[in-house]
């Protein structure tokens, strides 16, 4: 494990590995270095880039700092690029492609930008999340229950059907989910207006300058679909592109050679 220092003096884990052009990984809710779909996907671009994958702030290996803001975990992203020697290319999902975009349109020095489903909520193909969500979250968080506030997330933030929730308390990841989940609150920073179900703020991202590829999976539900088509739309000059046969739970094996592709390109 390495660690760089972030803007407000937080330590954040990071792995490097492989060569060439550096790409940093964003990772979504509750992911991070050992477990999900960041270290498997850094196998497969390590032949072509110097990746590094991180924790990020108060998940796995790195520190936490109150208060918190979106605009720190912004910081935590520069001071990787920083590390990287300057310029990276960056990409992220989910959750981490909020923030990816969050690095962008603050100038970081990102060369090639690319996220998959960034999970918006633009019409009416599904509920919005509720009003009082993310105060449902930081009570869960500040009474000690991270399995409500994992619940709260998986039933009204992403729509997972009751029944998988309840199995998931049984199973063996249910104990690293609960760890994390005092971060859910950092990722539900980053939809602000963004998940009422109404059209996405008119420039919101019209300052993101760099080159923009938004993917998402052809197998994804239609909300998410319509939220990445919309997104593509409102960052200037970006690409979009669908990744078939794919849902949200995107296989590391399948979005590799479409950023090998990209940021090679």
């Amino acid at each position: 494990m390495s660690t760089v220092t972030s803007q407000d003096g937080t330590t954040i884990a990071y792995t490097r590995t492989g060569s060439g052009p550096a790409v940093i990984l964003v990772d979504g809710a509750m992911c991070h270095r050992e477990f999900g779909p960041a270290k498997p996907l850094a196998a497969e671009l390590a032949p072509h880039f110097t990746v590094y994958t991180y924790d990020r702030r108060g998940r796995g290996e790195s520190g936490d700092t109150e208060p918190f803001s979106v605009a720190r975990e912004v910081e935590d992203i520069a001071a990787l690029i920083k590390e990287a020697g300057g310029t990276a290319h960056v990409y992220g999902i989910s959750s981490g492609a909020a923030l990816a975009l969050e690095a962008a349109k603050a100038g970081l020095p990102i060369t090639k930008l690319a996220v998959y489903e960034f999970p918006l909520v633009v019409d009416d193909t599904r509920p919005p999340v509720p009003a009082d969500y993310d105060e449902r979250l930081e009570k869960a968080i500040a009474a000690g229950r991270p399995g409500a506030a994992i619940k709260t997330f998986m039933r009204e933030g992403v729509r997972v059907p009751a029944p998988v929730v309840f199995m998931m308390q049984f199973m063996p990841a249910w104990p690293k989910l609960k760890k994390v989940a005092p971060t859910l609150r950092y990722d539900a920073a980053l939809f602000d207006g963004l998940h009422d179900g109404t059209p996405l703020p008119a420039g919101r991202w019209a300052s993101v300058s760099v080159p923009t590829l938004v993917m998402d999976g052809g197998k994804s539900p239609a909300w998410i679909r319509n939220g990445v088509a919309a997104l593509a739309k409102a960052v200037p000059g970006a690409e979009h592109r669908t990744i078939e046969g794919q849902t949200h739970m995107l296989k590391p094996k399948a979005v590799a050679p479409v950023l090998i592709d990209y940021f090679n390109g």
